[in-house]
This record gives structure tokens, sequence and C-alpha cells, in this order.
């Protein structure tokens, strides 16, 4: 559940937030770390020079440097080790025996699904396998099943055309996804079937009205936080 801020949370933010380690300041008001700095940030507050400077800040500065730690630092125009080495990674015998070799079949993938299997997109149709092409990407190996319904009967989609549900028809069962339930219509004729267009100017005045109040509101809501 997201919390408002309090002013009593944001005046101590104001008070300690420049010259503070932003992890306690978050541990005394009860709040994450990043959400201090979101805050700050829409706030306008930076750390002060002094402070990040300080051991406090936690920061790595060439007063506190050691030779160590100099040693370990890439030097300009050094040279990587692994410079010239293609494929290093992944050659070893173990990472070889899992990999998955280039020209085998589809079938021996562990998440293999056969040709005929159905499933439901994240668009709400249900689709069907129709091929293991690997020459295609695993998303076009499948096709709405009122689309493969509609070119069954009728042949291939004509340009400019889709083919959809009939209003009130539409659903991911099997058995209801029949010839009569769906129609092909143009590009055209879809887009006025889905946007505020298909309604009397007035109500389409009301729904783009609508839409701007909630990003008003959306827009205030996510400052306050």
């Amino acid at each position: 559940m997201r919390k408002r801020w309090a002013e009593d949370e944001l005046d101590w933010l104001r008070l300690c937030y420049p010259h503070m380690h932003t992890s306690k300041i978050a541990a005394t008001i009860g709040r994450t770390v990043g959400q201090c700095y979101q805050k700050a940030a829409a706030l306008g507050l930076v750390k002060t020079p002094e402070y990040l400077a300080s051991d406090a800040a936690c920061r790595v500065s060439a007063s506190r440097r050691t030779a160590a730690m100099d040693a370990r630092q890439f030097k300009p125009g050094q040279t990587p080790w692994n410079k010239g080495s293609k494929g290093v990674v992944g050659v070893q015998e173990a990472c070889r025996a899992t990999q998955f070799k280039a020209g085998r079949p589809a079938h021996e993938a562990s998440n293999y699904v056969p040709i005929g299997s159905h499933r439901p997109s994240k668009d709400g149709y249900l689709e069907r396998k129709i091929t293991d092409d690997p020459s295609l990407t695993p998303a076009r190996r499948w096709v709405a099943v009122h689309r493969l319904v509609w070119t069954e009967a009728n042949g291939p989609v004509p340009a400019g055309h889709v083919v959809v549900f009939r209003p009130g028809r539409r659903t991911t069962v099997l058995e209801n996804i029949t010839l009569d339930a769906v129609e092909l219509v143009t590009r055209a004729e879809l887009m006025s079937r889905n946007t505020y267009h298909r309604y009397p100017k007035e109500v389409a005045q009301l729904v783009q009205l609508k839409g701007a109040i909630t990003r008003q509101v959306n827009r205030i809501a996510k400052e306050a936080r």
C-alpha cells in the first residue's frame, strides 16, 4: 500500500537529507531508501559538498585511496585480459553439455509443445500452434484460432482487413469459436469500433474530458507521494 508523505516526514527530510546518510533518514521515518531519494529529487534536495566529502558519505576520494586500490584499477590504454579471445565464456565442457545446439529440433526444448496446442494470448485471444519452423520467431508460430476459422472457410485475409469476433461473441472457449461468431472488417472500421469516435459528438467530448481529468488527478496524486 502506498503511504502519503506526512508534513512532519517532509520537514525531517528537508532538514536532514543534505547532510545525513539517506539510509538513516529512511529508518527514522519508516520509509525505504528509494522513496527518500525519489521524494528528495521531487523537492529539489541535494547533499551538501561538505557531506559528500566526509567519511559518512561512504564515497571513495583521492585522499582515502590505497595502494591496493590503485593496483587493481584499470589504467588508460590498458589491454583487457580477454582481448581477442572470442567465445571464452561457455566453452567449458560442463557448459556445452547443457547448451541448446544450433540445428537441434524444436521438440528437444524443455518448454516444447506440439503443433496443434492451444494457449491464451496476452490480449485475451485463444491461439493455436501451427508450425515448428525455426526461421520464425516463437510468437509467429502461433495464430489466433478465430482467424484460422475464417481463413479455413474463405481463404487468405485480404490486405487492409482483419478477422474479428462479432459483437458479444468474443470467447476463448474453443468449441464456441465458430464461423458464425467471426467476421471480416476493414482496419478503418475496426478503428471506429474501438475509439470514442463511434459515439455522438457530445459523448465523445465527454470521453476526452474524462481522460484529461483522470490524467490530472493521477499527476497530482503522484506528486503528493
